[in-house]
């Protein structure tokens, strides 16, 4: 089958790369020159600008944009300007499942369908496969099911739910269909939004675990410091170890234990990371939907504030406790000479 795919980032390239090996024609365009000549050595079929690639497509043509959500749009609109009825784009980045609606009624009245995508899988993506979960029309989802079939993990060696096979569809070779559109990235909006959750929860048992040694080290003593009432968190752990034995049967064991377990390994302190988490709008769109359905959702609101709070070194509302604990009781801030020297500055 063919496909046009736009964008060759981290996930673009090693899409096109398992679909030519998969034997599909792929005609690639990128911004970047050098990303898109790479996958013209791999088989691709080169592109220079977004109405060529269109060119080079034949009828019906099928469009995957790979892309950041907040140039979606513009490349919507471009495509959508050259393309015919019964084309077809599909939207794999992570925009939000209202731009999605809003996109899919816009191109409707133009006969383009347009599919989102929700595509897990990293950069392992091409040897793992992505676990897709689709929104938007039936009859293109089904159309385009050998793209998607081969993008897709498969079975693998993933032991088969009990009574699975009674339910057929095709959810166990990592690909859904999940309904009309949009409900494919709100599908994938929710899946990372407890991703969120997950890696918060890893994060804060390491540091459990990394600081169980605490009665070895010297203690402040002070007005200010409140004391150690036992002594007896005397543990040096090994945390790459420990990392690699929860791997093996225990119940918190998931392919993100298995990367951490890769990371520790080569770098038991993680030094090579400042620990700033980004997010790129997942996990604040699943908030505000739970907002909205009435749900609660206090472990994944954690989660998001957490990474927030990874950006900044003391924000402001620490400054706002640190201020009002000077003001009504004179505590004075750790490592904070010029307020032990001058107190509380006034404008």
């Amino acid at each position: 089958m063919q496909l046009g795919m736009v964008g060759l980032g981290r996930m673009g390239a090693q899409m096109v790369r398992r679909l030519l090996k998969a034997g599909h024609q792929c005609v690639v365009y990128d911004t970047n020159a050098s990303a898109v000549a790479a996958s013209a050595t791999e088989g691709a079929t080169p592109a220079s600008s977004l109405e060529e690639l269109v060119s080079l497509l034949q009828k019906p043509r099928n469009i995957w944009i790979m892309i950041p959500a907040a140039i979606t749009d513009k490349a919507v609109n471009q495509l959508a300007s050259h393309l015919d009825k019964d084309d077809t784009i599909i939207d794999g980045g992570n925009s939000y499942f209202r731009d999605d609606r809003r996109r899919s009624e816009a191109l409707h009245s133009k006969g383009i369908h347009y599919l989102d995508c929700g595509t897990s899988g990293g950069v392992w993506g091409m040897d793992r496969g992505y676990c897709l979960m689709i929104g938007g029309d039936k009859n293109a989802v089904d159309r385009l099911d050998p793209i998607f079939q081969s993008l897709a993990p498969g079975r693998g060696s993933i032991p088969r739910t009990d009574d699975r096979d009674k339910l057929g569809g095709t959810a166990e070779q990592g690909y859904l269909h999940c309904g009309p559109s949009g409900a494919g990235h709100f599908v994938k909006m929710v899946h990372n939004g407890i991703e969120y959750g997950l890696m918060a929860a890893y994060g804060e048992g390491f540091n459990i675990l990394a600081n169980a040694n605490i009665d070895k080290r010297p203690h402040e003593v002070d007005a200010e410091t409140a004391p150690r009432m036992n002594k007896d968190l005397d543990y040096d752990l090994n945390l790459a170890d420990i990392a690699e034995v929860w791997r093996r049967g225990s119940v918190i064991s998931s392919w993100l234990l298995d990367l951490l377990a890769t990371a520790l390994t080569k770098n038991p302190s993680l030094s090579d990371y400042s620990g700033h988490v980004a997010d790129s709008g997942e996990g604040r769109w699943t908030i505000m939907a739970a907002i909205e359905e009435a749900v609660p959702c206090e472990v994944l609101s954690a989660a998001l504030y957490s990474r927030f709070r990874s950006r900044e070194e003391h924000t402001l509302a620490e400054k706002v406790c640190s201020a009002m604990r000077f003001q009504f009781g004179g505590h004075i801030e750790q490592n904070s000479t010029k307020l032990n020297q001058e107190g509380p500055q006034k404008e």
